[in-house]
């Protein structure tokens, strides 16, 4: 529109092909068709997408003109999340995506689960920075439920010798089932202490209590913001890696949607450092 200065981003308007539940908080969805063309794929393992929902009730049509609608009928505008792309099958013009669930809670989640072939999946992207290097010294991959798509991508990535550590926060270790098996890069799966508070807790003194290997690693370490804040401390002023070793940032907040926690990453709260 005529005043606007915002880029206008392909959208890939996917169709569902499948949908599995591949853990008791995982359902993975695999989803392809022409609009497959717009996906703008890279090779990052932790590739991500922003995927839009619209409400039924507005019977908007896909792709969407994000820009009529946040100027004329913002109450319509569709809920944007972010997903991680656990793979994407250029041949077969597929991506597959796994979805965190709990209950009915949010947007994406209690949709995935729904899902049925045939359903429309809109999304933009992908964005995304890191892959694991095959020279590294050692590697090592911090993580919660939320990164488990990024770190088993990660792991499928690794040469056969690679060696390094695998640190995973998940309430059930079934969540871990999938990961690929690198015999030099064992995975510990930590269970999270008791209530919403300590959420972390014992990743952090899981990672603090890793006896250190030689030489630098270089580490991937996503999750819920405050706890990745205090691993940074720990990597970065106790561990002493190099930042430019180390790919961290927050995927999620405690006590927040994805909206807010998204607008607070450009205030301090949000800063991870």
């Amino acid at each position: 529109m005529a005043g606007s200065s915002r880029p206008r981003r392909a959208q890939a308007v996917l169709s569902v092909v499948s949908s599995t539940e591949v853990s008791p908080h995982l359902v993975r969805i695999v989803a392809g068709g022409p609009g497959f063309e717009q996906y703008n794929d890279n090779d990052f393992t932790d590739k991500y997408v922003k995927i839009l929902f619209a409400d039924p009730a507005h019977g908007l049509t896909p792709p969407y003109d994000l820009e009529v609608l946040r100027e004329q009928s913002p109450e319509q505008l569709p809920t944007r999340r972010t997903y991680t792309v656990r793979e994407s099958d250029r041949d077969a013009q597929t991506l597959t995506i796994d979805f965190v669930v709990h209950g009915d809670e949010g947007v994406a989640g209690p949709w995935a689960r729904a899902a049925q072939p045939g359903d429309l999946m809109v999304l933009t992207g992908a964005g995304g920075g890191y892959t694991p290097e095959p020279d590294a010294s050692w590697h090592l991959l911090i993580g919660d439920l939320t990164a488990v798509p990024a770190i088993s991508a990660a792991l499928e990535a690794l040469p056969d010798d690679a060696v390094g550590h695998v640190f995973i926060e998940t309430e059930n270790a079934e969540d871990l089932a999938g990961l690929r098996e690198v015999a030099g890069v064992p995975v510990t799966h930590v269970a999270p202490y008791p209530g919403v508070d300590r959420i972390g807790d014992a990743l952090v003194e899981a990672v603090r209590a890793l006896e250190w290997r030689d030489g630098i690693p270089q580490a991937f370490v996503h999750g819920e913001r405050e706890t990745i804040k205090v691993l940074r401390r720990h990597l970065v002023d106790e561990r002493e890696i190099p930042r430019e070793r180390l790919s961290i940032s927050a995927y999620w907040a405690r006590g927040r949607v994805e909206d807010d926690f998204q607008a607070e990453k450009r205030e301090a709260i949000g800063q991870i450092g």
